[in-house]
């Protein structure tokens, strides 16, 4: 066994370098826990409906780089879609992300963009110099009203704390356009795989090179089998969580079938704290290229992750912080295993980005083969 890689996990992370390896003539061993390759990409047909599902989650595919909208286009065909997700509160509905329809509807105005721009810098709390949580960011930046509105409660929803104890951080950029435009990313390439993730991922891994042991989790005792390790599992979870557990958010999905449409849209937030869901997904819109007569949602919950769950966010708050700096310590101290993904990692990545960071990953491997990759990780 000491030619072969090993690859904890199916997901996009996994898959990428176990493609990559196996094209370079490596035998390939890909571990998955679950019975099923894609991680929470993972996607498939519903037997009553013919609708494609997203078991985890909706996942749209979004980015700005060329090169990774290319390679994900070799191993599945994309078709153009555009997300358009509106939002309910207080018995309303508006579009997301905020937009002038969405300030104009709100403050039952009828503003020019440089009006609304003005009146919006207006209703936000100046005093606020240096925004140090959630919170303060979001009031610095729309005011209390659109803040109460669209953001305290479905941030409350989604992390289970107070926006006051979340980081500024979180709301990096604030979400608001002085335009009408609804598309809710900015990327230049946005599209669905017209067969779903699932199988976009199974042609990744569908190489002579590479076999597959599905519900076979990877032992990190049997690392010293393998020439090389690629770990794209919980980094705690690699140490038999011995300095303690990192925190995650989960969710846990309710389905809803009906006739005809349900709710119109892909994608309705659920902005009210009272509302216990966080939003309903009608998957049948992900594919618009397709024609279904019912219709197949699920509300999600949002809830802080049990050792039995399927982690979702990184929650890094300070404690878990500090905590990750101890795993990253042990990790950098071990030959032979690089920690990748989303959950090697500890953080939250699109698509794009982690299919980019494999690919890299992948790359430092093959070209320097006689030493072990770096290992890094943002403790921040």
């Amino acid at each position: 066994m000491k030619e072969h890689i090993a690859i904890a996990g199916a997901g996009f992370s996994g898959a990428v370098i176990a493609n990559e390896l196996a094209n370079a003539g490596y035998e390939v061993t890909v571990f998955e826990s679950r019975e099923h390759l894609g991680g929470n990409c993972f996607s498939y047909r519903d037997e009553t409906t013919g609708i494609m599902l997203h078991k985890y989650g909706p996942h749209i595919f979004h980015t700005d780089k060329l090169h990774i909208w290319e390679y994900v286009n070799q191993f599945s065909p994309f078709h153009s879609y555009t997300n358009r997700v509106k939002a309910t509160s207080k018995g309303l509905v508006y579009s997301l992300p905020i937009n002038l329809h969405t300030i104009n509807q709100f403050f039952g105005k009828c503003m020019s963009p440089s009006e609304a721009e003005l009146f919006i810098k207006e209703q936000g709390d100046q005093t606020i110099q240096d925004p140090i949580s959630f919170e303060e960011q979001a009031l610095k930046f729309v005011g209390v009203d659109l803040y109460n509105a669209f953001f305290k409660g479905y941030t409350q929803k989604q992390w289970g704390i107070s926006p006051k104890q979340l980081p500024a951080s979180i709301l990096k950029r604030l979400p608001i356009r002085f335009n009408y435009d609804d598309n809710y990313f900015n990327h230049a390439y946005q599209g669905m795989p017209i067969n779903g993730y699932t199988s976009v991922i199974e042609k990744m891994l569908d190489h002579p090179n590479i076999s597959i042991k599905l519900s076979t989790p990877f032992n990190p005792a049997d690392k010293d089998e393998f020439l090389h390790v690629f770990y794209t599992g919980p980094l705690d979870a690699f140490f038999n969580f011995d300095e303690g557990r990192l925190r995650y958010r989960t969710l846990k999905f309710k389905e809803i079938r009906a006739k005809g449409d349900y709710q119109g849209c892909a994608v309705m937030n659920y902005c009210d704290e009272s509302i216990p869901y966080t939003r309903i997904a009608e998957h049948k819109y992900f594919s618009p290229w397709e024609k279904h007569e019912d219709t197949v949602c699920f509300a999600e919950y949002s809830y802080e992750a049990q050792a039995d769950d399927i982690p979702y966010y990184p929650i890094r708050q300070l404690a878990e912080k500090t905590l990750l700096k101890k795993y990253i310590r042990k990790a950098e101290s071990i030959n032979g295993v690089t920690f990748v993904g989303r959950l090697g990692t500890y953080r939250y990545l699109d698509m794009d980005v982690t299919i980019d960071e494999a690919l890299i990953t992948a790359k430092y491997f093959l070209n320097n083969l006689a030493a072990t990759p770096a290992f890094t990780i943002d403790p921040n």
